[in-house]
């Protein structure tokens, strides 16, 4: 029986001796992935299921979505991974490493006919060596781990026969780029792609790596290429091992055959919102933009680095242009700073990050803002997949040629000029309307919060993971939810209530959120015997009041938690409604109560 790749690979690591498409069957898998993200969801599966990994040598942990560990979560969700693979002998491939299945390629635990597995949803790179990868769910996953196997439905498999010459202009991103210009998002779907033609015979494994990992974005289970002695020789350099050649039977069986002519193919751009809307590079021409990013797992191995080392080398990129640059591994970081690749990027203004996969996943570099205009030469640019601006996807060299000239364009049709920023207009100053005058009240009364805690610190109160956040109204939720023992103060709080508390309170950083939160919350004022010098000022000119006393006047307040004061801003006089005693603290001065009956310093 004639047999296509996939069918090849499936049946030698089952139980059958062939396979065809629908057949379901249970695939061995040679190598079991988990990253950062998702990684937790996979050991918490093992855990809350009592599973055992059946193969630790066989089982690896790869942090490379967030390999800076500056998000909160990402950075407990790499921890829980690591004291797991410390208690059950698994591999890290940690922080320092880079993208999962380009190290899986370069340290050879994979080869052409193996079996690999992520929960990395371009685990189907590996089509190019022609091994089977494929991105699955943590509970996927878990079993894997557990089993060693997992089920899978063959799928049909369909080719695709290049013929022509490829346009020296045309690199392996502009290639792919044009078969989805062809395919779309959905024509391949659910199909094992087995490429052939000269073209793709001469196709370096760096360049089959750029196609194979849009084989997602194409919709197809893989893009798979025959091995090729090129190929061979390369994973050999790389892994330090010989692997055999796989190939498909003459005569297999394919559901549909495509002759492509990739004479025609030219310089590709994938337009904002979706890989398949494209447009040749040229019918952008002269569109102005804001960054650029080189990186991925699509565009970040070395000879992307060296393309685009070769156009930004003695230029600088465009004034107000942002560049990023993202090696795909460790390995290609340091070969970039050998050969000097590193220090042309420094001294064109591009900013380098570790490796790793960067803009995906809300990670690492390669972010944008709204209304931001970035060229990338990533996989994806689906509406806030690498942040809220706008994406076009296109190769490192035309990427590259972009940031230089400031707006989208050639490598052979940069200016001697960079395009400039003009103004937006949208900051001119306008005329603000005078806010009508609201006497404040001097006195307020309410329910106490009586915490008895030095030094409570700006991250107790409004921790950094919020920082974002511009909006006051949203806020109030977030207060004290880093304090241990008021972690649910938000939810409990009411309006008017007051916070009481000791010495240095809001010590820390000079972030405004900590005191907007009570400010959103209506907490009506807080009382301590001490605050952080910029917590004070803040507190001040946003109008929130804030008093002052003298060590044990609570105590002769007979202050108890959830007691009613009443409390004068101008006087000083604090009244505890419940116990019926009183104490003159340190009023408001003169300065506190002006900018407080204004609303505000500002």
């Amino acid at each position: 029986m004639k047999q296509t790749i996939i069918e090849k690979i499936i049946a030698s690591h089952s139980s059958q001796e062939f396979v065809k498409p629908s057949d379901i069957v249970d695939v061995f898998i040679d190598t079991r992935v988990a990253r950062d993200f998702g990684g937790a969801n996979v050991v918490k599966n093992i855990v809350d299921n009592g599973l055992k990994v059946a193969d630790p040598a066989r089982t690896v942990f790869t942090f490379d979505c967030n390999p800076t560990g500056s998000d909160q979560k990402y950075a407990a969700n790499q921890h829980y991974c690591r004291l797991f693979a410390r208690d059950n002998n698994i591999k890290v491939y940690d922080i320092d490493s880079g993208i999962g299945t380009h190290l899986a390629i370069e340290k050879g635990l994979v080869w052409p006919g193996s079996t690999f597995v992520s929960t990395d949803s371009h685990a189907n790179i590996m089509g190019a060596i022609g091994s089977f990868g494929q991105g699955m769910g943590d509970q996927d996953i878990a079993a894997t781990w557990a089993k060693g196997s997992v089920w899978f439905k063959v799928p049909e498999s369909v080719k695709l026969v290049f013929n022509g010459r490829k346009p020296a202009n045309v690199s392996a991103k502009d290639m792919v780029l044009n078969l989805l210009g062809i395919f779309g998002a959905n024509k391949l779907l659910g199909y094992s792609v087995e490429l052939y033609g000269d073209a793709i015979d001469a196709l370096t494994l760096d360049e089959r790596i750029t196609i194979a990992s849009m084989g997602t974005e194409m919709g197809a289970i893989i893009l798979l290429f025959p091995s090729s002695e090129l190929i061979l020789n390369e994973l050999q350099m790389l892994s330090g091992k010989r692997f055999d050649a796989l190939k498909a039977d003459d005569d297999a069986q394919y559901t549909a055959v495509y002759q492509i002519d990739i004479s025609t193919f030219a310089p590709m751009l994938a337009l904002p919102g979706h890989p398949h809307d494209n447009e040749t590079v040229a019918a952008k021409q002269g569109t102005k933009i804001d960054s650029a990013f080189i990186g991925s797992c699509t565009n970040g191995r070395i000879e992307d680095m060296r393309v685009a080392a070769s156009i930004l080398k003695g230029r600088k990129v465009a004034p107000g242009v942002v560049l990023k640059i993202v090696p795909a591994t460790n390995d290609i970081w340091d070969q970039c700073l050998e050969e000097g690749i590193m220090s042309i990027f420094k001294k064109a203004g591009a900013l380098v990050s570790n490796a790793g996969c960067a803009g995906c996943a809300a990670g690492q570099v390669g972010q944008n803002g709204p209304e931001e205009v970035t060229m990338s030469t990533g996989n994806r640019n689906f509406s806030g997949k690498q942040g809220k601006g706008y994406v076009y996807l296109a190769s490192p060299a035309v990427v590259a040629a972009s940031a230089v000239a400031g707006f989208i364009t050639s490598p052979d049709n940069i200016p001697d000029s960079p395009a400039v920023f003009t103004n937006t207009g949208k900051f001119e100053i306008k005329q603000v309307a005078a806010r009508e005058k609201i006497d404040k009240p001097t006195v307020v009364e309410g329910r106490v919060w009586f915490i008895k805690q030095d030094d409570i610190d700006t991250d107790m109160i409004f921790h950094n993971r919020y920082l974002t956040i511009t909006d006051i109204k949203e806020m109030g939720q977030y207060a004290f939810d880093n304090l241990k023992g008021y972690e649910d103060f938000a939810k409990r709080v009411q309006p008017n209530d007051i916070v009481v508390t000791t010495k240095n309170f809001g010590a820390g950083s000079s972030r405004q959120q900590a005191v907007d939160c009570f400010l959103s919350l209506g907490v009506s004022c807080i009382v301590a015997e001490s605050y952080g010098a910029i917590y004070e000022r803040n507190a001040i000119n946003a109008a929130m009041p804030i008093l002052t006393y003298k060590a044990d006047q609570m105590e002769e307040l007979g202050l108890n938690d959830g007691d009613t004061l009443r409390v004068n801003f101008a006087t000083g006089l604090v009244e505890n409604l419940t116990s019926g005693k009183s104490v003159n603290i340190n009023p408001f001065y003169p300065v506190q109560l002006e900018i407080y009956q204004n609303g505000g310093l500002l």
